[in-house]
This record gives structure tokens, C-alpha cells and sequence, in this order.
């Protein structure tokens, strides 16, 4: 790795805009925790978003010797596509919308309010079976880092940073392997560190373009990495 940063970005400068640049999330988060390592040092909390993101936090966090979470953060999905989205929603329950974005495709009030009620309930089923129905940590005066496997959009980390903050957590850096350079910019502004080993630009993102080999992973997958820390 070559890490450069600018602002409060830091990248590698030989994945920059490549494809393929990771055998796995495995492989991924051995790197971005290395890089991690280097770059923040420690940390107080790694929370990953599932599902992907587990896999990827959990080297992190050995990596920085921090205590591991789940933050179970929810896109906003669009009715008819439901791979793409238009806010998220976090754990408490606090969302936000794109709103030009989501009256640009035509939805309705009605939509909206229907998909924030969905995923409200997602949430909940989720933390049931991720988390056993915990309540989250205090995070006051702690750093946290938040890792997700990429960044697309970015609603769903934006709901993440926002949680965390409301969680008066001191210190707030993203760690991803890849990411979109226009989301990492807009995220930029409202976390003191992020730390994206492959960044790429376009009209075109998808996270797992940076994998060699990819699927989405199922509640069965996550489960089996958390019993491995006797979660």
C-alpha cells in the first residue's frame, strides 16, 4: 500500500480507481485494517454495518484492538428497484430523505412514509437477531471508527455518522475499502477521519466491482462471525 491523504481522506494511491482490487471482505478488511493501524492508531469502537460490513469490521478492530459492534443502519428503498435507495434510517429510529432526489422519481408522501415504517421494523428485527435485543453503548468521549464493506450513495453510513454523534461519541472516522469519491466528499464534511483504500469516480458505482469475490451476505453468515467471538 501507498497511503496519501488529502483533507480528511486518506486513500491508497496504487487502488486508486482500479476494479478487482480485493479477493474478499476478508482480504479487504486485513488491508483497511492495516492501513487503519496505521493511520488512527486506536479506537475505543468498531461498528460495522451489516451485513457486509461485519467480515470487514471485525479485522479492523483487531486490527486497532477496540471493542466490536453491530450499527444496524437501513437505506431507504425505492419501491420498484429495491437495490437503490433515497435516505436511511438509524438505529433510533431517526431518518433522513433526499428529498430532491426522491420527488425527482415521482414518489409520493405515501411512499416515503411507508418505507421509513419498513425498515423502521427491519431495524428492530434485525437488532433481535444480530444484537439479542441490546441497547447500544454509551459512546460519550470515545472514538469510533464505522466500517461498511463500501460506499456507494452513502445514506446509510450518513445515518450512521449521525447516530454515533447523537451518541456524543468525541471522535468520528469512516473506514471502508471502497467508496465513491462524490459520497466520501459529502460525508467528509461531517466526520473528523476517513480512511477509503480504493476510491473511485464516475456516473457508475457499485461496491462490489472493488471483489474479486462477492455476494451478499444472510443473517446465517453474520451470526456464524459472532459466535466466533462468543457474541
Amino acid at each position: 500500500m501507498k497511503l496519501s491523504q488529502k483533507g480528511n481522506i486518506v486513500y491508497d494511491e496504487e487502488m486508486l480507481g482500479k476494479f478487482g482490487v480485493f479477493r474478499d471482505r476478508s482480504h479487504a478488511g486485513e488491508l483497511l485494517g492495516e492501513a487503519c493501524r496505521s493511520v488512527v492508531g486506536r479506537a475505543d469502537y468498531v461498528l460495522a454495518v451489516p451485513m457486509g460490513g461485519v467480515p470487514v469490521g471485525l479485522m479492523v478492530s483487531k486490527a486497532l484492538n477496540a471493542e466490536f459492534d453491530i450499527i444496524i443502519c437501513r437505506k431507504l428503498l425505492i419501491p420498484w428497484n429495491r437495490e437503490a435507495g433515497f435516505g436511511a434510517v438509524s438505529p433510533n429510529g431517526s431518518y433522513f430523505v433526499d428529498e430532491p432526489f426522491a420527488r425527482s422519481i415521482g414518489l409520493s408522501d405515501r411512499d416515503i412514509q411507508e418505507a421509513i415504517k419498513e425498515q423502521i421494523e427491519e431495524i428492530k428485527k434485525r437488532n433481535e437477531l444480530l444484537r439479542g435485543g441490546r441497547d447500544y453503548p454509551s459512546l460519550e468521549g470515545l472514538r469510533v471508527v464505522l466500517v461498511d464493506d463500501g460506499v456507494a450513495a452513502g445514506y446509510t453510513m450518513r445515518a450512521a455518522v449521525g447516530f454515533v454523534k447523537s451518541k456524543r461519541a468525541k471522535e468520528v472516522v469512516i473506514a471502508t475499502p471502497t467508496g465513491c469519491l462524490d459520497s466520501l466528499l459529502k460525508l467528509s464534511r461531517s466526520v473528523d477521519l476517513i480512511v477509503c483504500l480504493n476510491i473511485r469516480s464516475g456516473p457508475w458505482f457499485a461496491v462490489a466491482d472493488a471483489y474479486v469475490e462477492w455476494r451478499d451476505l444472510d443473517y446465517e453468515d453474520v451470526l456464524s462471525l459472532l459466535r466466533k467471538l462468543g457474541r
